[in-house]
């Protein structure tokens, strides 16, 4: 027999309604979530990983609510919650669609398009908000005491402080600040170098192309702070055995030429005779310049994906447990009754205004529109009805299931944490098997399946932030059916500009066309690692030229960490990026552990750390990074503004007074200064 749920006192009473859903809430929220999913693409699209953006969004909202809108604490709220959907539509799209340009023979290009990208974009997040509307009752209600949803009640910790949301957004303004004008420095003036390396030379006899490089950003630092120690330490573990480790070993005994070979296989040199490709091939000295790049384009990468798919797949598995109870708690019969006697309540006016749900009949009319639209949008792909009511009714069910999953899961550990990218995986694997049991199989289908990873992605990614705004709702006391009305609109604003941004960077820069590269996508500027790991997994099981020796290479080295608790999935991010950017990521979680150690040998912890003033400054640091990164992405794409920018450089000067030795120093030096203030913040008192 269930026990009764404690009563639960929301911060404004049911029988209070004060200002909520409004206009100025409802566009503020918006433009929130246009910035923030905008530095999520460009970031993830870097570096394969993002960052919650609900806690600065809520710190944020209360700053200019106070100053300026004159906003109550729901309105507040509202803002919030339409704000955090563009940073969880930016990851599950960030995280897949790419992956239409990686597919066999560019089967896929023609569907990476704005078009393309917004219909599935909208349609995943949809899904995501869909079918959390029956949940809440029973995963946000029922289980308020079980299900502590992290960022969710840190959210509504902010909002009910409202008083100190000037101190607090203080620190977020000044890391914002800070990282504007270092990127400025940096991507402008080139007064601070962009990547500092240091590399050996593949005559050398003991140490043949050993590489150490970091992209010295302030949005990597700020990752890593937020991250912390433990997790930026893995990730650059990952880096350090591929680039100091299998790099090095197969430089060794893998001849230039049979490296040219691997890569004109996997598409990246089309003729060995011709000059160019990732390391830059010579022809003439079957040599290449740089060949730690080549063997990580032509090796490294497959070893990894192999390992994150493995990496994703232990995730998922060890979740299991989580899925079943998930399904047992959700829908038991109690769960059921709940919502039965909601919908009954409501059709009598009498249910309160912190209980009011959009009715469960909008899920319903709601997923079979999905389906009809599914069936007739040319953005769609299928060669039939059939086929398209095929990837519908998967993306329904996948959805429905994924959800629910996603949405536990974030309860428990919070979204950061969440393994999407295995649900992910997982989707892909089940669609690719049931569109072999039909028979469709061959390169003509790799993109549908990939449809339907893609929309999964966004609703489970969605589906954990619509979960923690829900909890921020119920601790606050908000009224349900505005927060979903809210995500509807935050889902539909975001898309716009979500995929627009992404085809946008995906234009080659004057210089990477000179390259012979058509999308930056992909290169080294935006490598996408996610977005390719799902290509790479579709090719190997529809079109079966996926090289498995690699593949298990990764997948086994995976295996052997989770053996040791090591967490496989970062271990295996971490191998498959460059060091690069796990380097100044693990720069950002040494602070934080410095940080971290003074408190405790000062005796001074924080109550609630995410509200820190070293995770805001971090913060701000990731948003003035990532979105100084996206306006210089931009304007570089027209030719005259990028020959105008290009004039203001000041490293040719600077390299010539220094040397390039010096030069480099004095970006490390820079990004070294830059660490200690983040420290230095973060250990002042409040």
């Amino acid at each position: 027999m269930q026990s009764t749920p404690p009563v639960h006192k929301p911060f404004v009473p049911a029988t209070e309604s004060p200002a909520e859903f409004t206009l100025k809430a409802i566009i503020t929220g918006s433009v929130f979530g246009v910035l923030f999913g905008a530095a999520t693409v460009y970031l993830s699209l870097k570096a394969g990983l993002s960052v919650s953006a609900s806690i600065p969004i809520a710190v944020l909202a209360i700053s200019l609510g106070r100053r300026f809108l004159n906003t109550t604490i729901l309105e507040n709220n509202i803002i919030q919650t339409t704000g955090s959907a563009g940073e969880s539509i930016a990851s599950g799209v960030v995280f897949t669609m790419p992956g239409f340009l990686f597919l066999t023979d560019g089967v896929g290009a023609d569907f990476f398009n704005y078009w393309t990208i917004l219909t599935l974009s909208i349609l995943g997040g949809l899904v995501g908000v869909l079918m959390m509307i029956p949940l809440r009752r029973s995963l946000i209600v029922q289980e308020h005491a079980t299900l502590p949803y992290p960022e969710g009640t840190a959210c509504a910790s902010v909002l009910m402080a409202g008083e100190r949301g000037g101190n607090f957004a203080k620190m977020a303004y000044q890391g914002l600040g800070v990282a504007m004008l270092y990127a400025f420095l940096q991507k402008v003036l080139h007064v601070i170098a962009e990547v500092p390396v240091w590399a050996t030379q593949q005559t050398n006899r003991y140490f043949p192309s050993a590489q150490v490089a970091g992209e010295i950003t302030p949005e990597y630092l700020g990752v890593g702070y937020i991250i912390g120690f433990r997790i930026s330490a893995v990730l650059v573990g990952g880096g350090i055995l591929a680039w100091l480790g299998l790099i090095p070993l197969l430089a060794s005994v893998v001849p230039g030429e049979v490296i040219a070979l691997q890569l004109q296989k996997l598409g990246y040199l089309n003729d060995l005779n011709v000059a160019g490709g990732p390391g830059g091939w010579n022809p003439e000295t079957k040599t290449f310049a740089d060949t730690a790049a080549a063997i990580y384009r032509a090796y490294i990468r497959q070893i990894g994906a192999g390992a994150v798919t493995a990496g994703g797949f232990m995730t998922l598995l060890k979740t299991i447990p989580t899925i079943i109870s998930s399904f047992r708690s959700s829908f038991s019969k109690a769960s059921l009754q709940a919502i039965e006697t909601e919908e009954q309540l409501s059709e009598a006016a009498q249910t309160p205004r912190t209980e009011q749900d959009l009715s469960v009949r909008v899920v319903v009319i709601g997923s079979v529109a999905l389906v009809a639209l599914m069936a007739v949008l040319p953005q769609i792909p299928g060669d039939s009805i059939l086929t398209k009511l095929l990837i519908a009714v998967l993306v329904i069910v996948f959805g429905f299931f994924f959800v629910t999953v996603a949405s536990r899961i974030v309860g428990l550990i919070g979204s950061s944490s969440s393994p999407v990218s295995g649900m992910t995986i997982a989707t892909i694997m089940g669609t690719a098997l049931v569109f072999i049991g039909f028979g469709l199989t061959g390169n003509l289908y790799e993109p549908a399946v990939l449809v339907v990873g893609s929309m999964i992605c966004v609703a489970a990614a969605n589906a954990g932030a619509t979960s923690q705004d829900l909890k921020t709702g119920y601790l606050v006391g908000a009224t349900p059916k505005y927060q979903q009305m809210a995500l509807f609109i935050g889902v539909i604003v975001s898309s716009l500009v979500v995929g627009a941004t992404v085809k946008i960077l995906d234009s080659p820069t004057p210089d990477l066309v000179a390259q012979g590269i058509t999308h930056a996508i992909g290169s080294d500027k935006f490598p996408a690692p996610q977005g390719t790991l799902m290509a790479t997994l579709i090719k190997g099981l529809l079109s079966f030229n996926l090289d498995w020796q690699f593949v298990l290479v990764g997948a086994f080295i995976a295996f052997v960490f989770e053996l040791v608790g090591v967490s496989a999935l970062a271990f295996a991010v971490g191998l498959y990026l460059p060091l690069s950017t796990t380097l100044p990521i693990f720069a950002g979680g040494l602070v934080k552990s410095i940080v971290d150690w003074n408190q405790k040998r000062t005796n001074r912890i924080d109550d609630d750390p995410d509200l820190g003033s070293g995770n805001l400054f971090a913060t701000g640091l990731v948003a003035g990074g990532a979105l100084a990164g996206v306006a210089v992405a931009l304007l570089s794409v027209n030719d005259g503004i990028f020959n105008a920018l290009a004039s203001l450089t000041l490293e040719p000067a600077l390299a010539g007074v220094l040397g390039e030795g010096g030069y480099m120093l004095l970006g490390a030096l820079a990004f070294a200064g830059l660490a200690v203030m983040l420290g230095r913040v973060a250990m002042k008192r409040g």
